[in-house]
């Protein structure tokens, strides 16, 4: 499945800055990343841009099927870091494992190895994690409630996993989102799920982007 696109920038940052701040989109097929207008941010991966018929700067580490106790399990995103060099990392992750009957805490106890791996790359890295969207495909009927207790977990453990050089930023993606009418599929958002998705992230990126 092709990575649908999260954020749309039309102008939030000076176009004369010197240097770019990089941004790497992590996650699963739901994550993606189209640009517009902007010169001094380039979103980077290892994965070219898919699926949105027009050109913007969709370099993404949106995998389809990744499951986050997956990744922690494996060097990937180490290379993937190394590879790209992020500034900051957007994270849309875990989806997946609730899906496939993951715990919260063990979901967390991934992404605790995925942010160490992230700060050994670069030790002021800046990332934000989502509070996923809701998850309704056919035959998994925990899956809803599955989501809202990973949700439930996040901003805790983010709190506790913060430090003065490295802040994890938590996004509410899940607020609002209706997933019949925001998906195709009760998992892929369709275009009103994408712009719902890109008005998440904005400003919170915006934010971390401009030292706030």
């Amino acid at each position: 499945m092709a990575p649908a696109p999260i954020v749309c920038f039309y102008s939030i940052w000076s176009a004369s800055a010197e240097d770019k701040v990089k941004i790497m989109p992590l996650g699963d097929s739901i994550t993606g990343s189209p640009h517009n207008n902007i010169k001094n941010i380039d979103f980077v991966g290892t994965l070219p841009p898919q699926g949105c018929g027009f050109d913007y700067d969709g370099d993404n580490e949106g995998h389809g099927g990744l499951l986050a106790t997956d990744l922690a399990r494996d060097s990937r995103l180490e290379r993937w870091l190394g590879d790209t060099k992020p500034d900051i990392v957007m994270m849309h992750l875990g989806s997946n494992d609730v899906w496939s009957t993951k715990k919260p805490e063990e979901i967390l106890g991934a992404l605790d190895k995925l942010v160490d791996q992230m700060r050994a790359s670069k030790e002021g890295i800046n990332i934000l994690l989502a509070q996923v969207i809701p998850l309704g495909p056919a035959g998994c009927p925990t899956c809803m409630r599955g989501v809202e207790d990973f949700n439930k977990a996040i901003p805790d453990w983010a709190s506790k996993k913060s430090n003065d050089k490295s802040r994890i930023t938590v996004v509410d993606c899940h607020k609002d989102f209706d997933v019949k009418g925001m998906t195709r599929d009760g998992v892929h958002p369709n275009g009103k799920g994408d712009e719902k998705l890109a008005d998440s992230w904005f400003e919170p990126l915006v934010k971390v982007i401009k030292g706030g």
